[in-house]
């Protein structure tokens, strides 16, 4: 590791390099330590979930008819646009809070593998909000179906589609979070790292339709496109206009946003100045 020597703030003294898993620990004191980081988890899972209740609450068709799943009872459009917001932003403040601090400085000059401070902060930021998507998903599933017991149309997680859908909604999260982290290594500016990070993840999708071909190819290769295919559980009709995303494909696009974006910021920091 680098370390500064007594007295001379600008002379590196060379040490053994850190390791990984001390990245790791320090990333995750970094997350741990900020005081917004619960108090935004707790609040996010409680508009998520709670969103699902009204949603199921307000669906005047639930319980009218023979069980089936209801994704967007489960899993509302409000509450999860919601969930992709608040993840893509906490995602790119993990970087441009120490860009704006000057904390970035510290770090670089204790470790000069730039590139692996960023797969460390991608693992923290990754796992962390893979457990809050995995709650917030879990919990939207369980309200939902107690709710729609109530009426006699409650569906197992063992029913067709509901898996990949929890699955999914899960995965949204720290999807959602790296883009955002790739993003902040790229612009390094908090406001146009979130205004673009919005405008990627939220509006761009709304702008685009199923009805032509290049314009539903370019909606299923955003994530809120492949989000929406993946908690669909019913296939489309071979007749129906339009043209539907494959769940394959939705997956793929699923993995190669966040390794895409995290593989551009690997080689963007690599080259070039704090």
């Amino acid at each position: 590791m680098t370390t500064l020597a007594s007295g001379s703030p600008a002379t590196p003294v060379t040490g053994p390099p850190a390791r990984f898993r001390d990245l790791l620990a320090s990333e995750w004191i970094k997350v741990r330590s900020l005081r917004s980081t619960p108090w935004t988890v707790g609040l996010t899972l409680l508009f998520v979930v709670g969103s699902a209740a009204v949603a199921t609450l307000a669906d005047k068709a639930a319980g009218s008819g023979p069980a089936e799943f209801l994704p967007f009872d489960a899993y509302p459009a409000a509450g999860y646009w919601t969930l992709m917001l608040v993840a893509g932003s906490m995602g790119a403040l993990t970087v441009v809070s120490e860009y704006s601090s000057g904390l970035i400085r510290t770090t670089t000059v204790a470790v000069p593998a730039r590139g692996s401070v960023v797969l460390a902060k991608s693992a923290i930021t990754g796992a962390l909000w893979a457990a809050v998507g995995t709650v917030a998903s879990t919990g939207s599933f369980l309200v939902s179906q107690a709710i729609l017991d109530g009426h006699h149309a409650g569906v197992p997680i063992t029913h067709p589609g509901v898996f990949r859908a929890l699955v999914a909604s899960a995965l949204l999260a720290p999807v959602c979070a790296l883009v955002g982290l790739g993003l902040g290594v790229l612009l390094r500016h908090a406001a146009g790292t979130m205004v673009t990070s919005v405008f990627t993840l939220l509006m761009l999708p709304t702008m685009f339709s199923e009805t032509d071909r290049w314009s539903a190819d370019v909606k299923h290769a955003l994530v809120a496109g492949a989000w929406n295919r993946l908690v669909q559980t019913w296939e489309p009709e071979p007749a129906s206009l339009g043209y539907t995303a494959t769940v394959p494909g939705s997956w793929i696009v699923y993995a190669l946003w966040p390794l895409i974006t995290i593989a551009l910021a690997v080689l963007v920091v690599r080259r070039r100045d704090v």
